[in-house]
């Protein structure tokens, strides 16, 4: 453990970046649905891609980071890194395989139910009781998710398959979250991101290689960009700030990614903001500079 706990960052609840991080981080990950949309392989595939691709560059800046420290691998906390791996397999795998089975709103909004997933087992379980400024951050965020894609979400048969897949790849983050943010207790975040990944891609190549089509795609632009935007920066910055806030705090932050959804649909497609939309948004805003204080 004493090998382990030297590599560890102090958290500093002052500093205002791990908040910074953590937002950024939902704002890039917001797009992953999009970017699975746009790609050419199978749902699968497309989340193979997305960690095969980071992997070697998340294991060089490991490497580069942690020279001269004497890290021994045989001393890292395998066992955890594979469980973490599996879990954030699993949410891949039954997220995207939910984006294609379900409109981009639903598979927003059940995915992110994280948020509240993790703020249940911080305070069931570990036993942490948040203040009542993060508790009303908390709903008021909900709620804001809720008038957001009030409109856009939609509960019908067609969507069952898509929405419980959304629901079930929620639980498999807060797994996965879970087992991180106990993991950066004692490794800083390039060791955690390049083992947790490495995992991940074990797990996630022979479902890709089952999955009906091709695994290669034809245009590699959105796997390239989903590898950059949500694995290198978007998790990187996730697992930075995993070390750093409490969980009901992580989970308000995860509820950035509908409001950006929502923007993106404004911007990108001429979806309009109603006055409903307009008032979920400043909810959210309001939850980010409510659970600041």
């Amino acid at each position: 453990m004493s090998d382990l706990k030297q590599f560890s960052n102090d958290p500093s609840s002052s500093s205002p970046w791990p908040l910074a991080a953590l937002i950024l981080s939902s704002v890039l990950l917001a797009f992953g649905p999009v970017l699975v949309r746009l790609s050419d392989t199978g749902p699968v595939a497309a989340a193979f891609w997305r960690m095969a691709l980071a992997a070697p560059v998340l294991l060089l800046v490991a490497l580069w980071t942690q020279r001269g420290r004497g890290l021994k691998p045989a001393a890292l906390p395998w066992g955890l890194a594979i469980l973490s791996g599996l879990f954030f397999a699993a949410d891949l795998a039954t997220w995207h395989l939910g984006i294609v089975r379900t409109s981009i709103a639903n598979a927003t909004l059940f995915g992110n139910t994280a948020a509240f997933m993790l703020a249940g087992w911080s305070i069931l379980v570990k036993g942490q009781h948040p203040g009542a400024s993060t508790l009303k951050a908390l709903a008021l965020a909900g709620a804001g998710t809720l008038l957001l894609l009030g409109t856009s979400a939609q509960l019908s048969p067609k969507h069952l398959a898509g929405d419980a897949l959304s629901l079930l790849a929620a639980a498999f983050y807060t797994g996965y979250l879970i087992v991180v943010m106990g993991l950066r207790d004692r490794l800083p975040t390039s060791v955690v991101l390049a083992m947790s990944t490495l995992a991940s891609v074990m797990f996630l190549l022979p479902a890709a290689l089952i999955e009906p089509g091709s695994i290669w795609p034809a245009d590699w632009r959105p796997v390239i960009a989903l590898a950059i935007t949500s694995q290198l920066v978007g998790q990187g910055l996730m697992v930075f700030a995993s070390g750093r806030l409490p969980a009901p705090v992580i989970g308000v932050g995860l509820l950035v990614q509908p409001m950006v959804s929502a923007a993106a649909g404004w911007l990108l497609f001429g979806e309009v903001l109603g006055p409903l939309e307009l008032a979920g948004a400043t909810m959210v805003l309001a939850a980010l500079v409510l659970i600041r204080r």
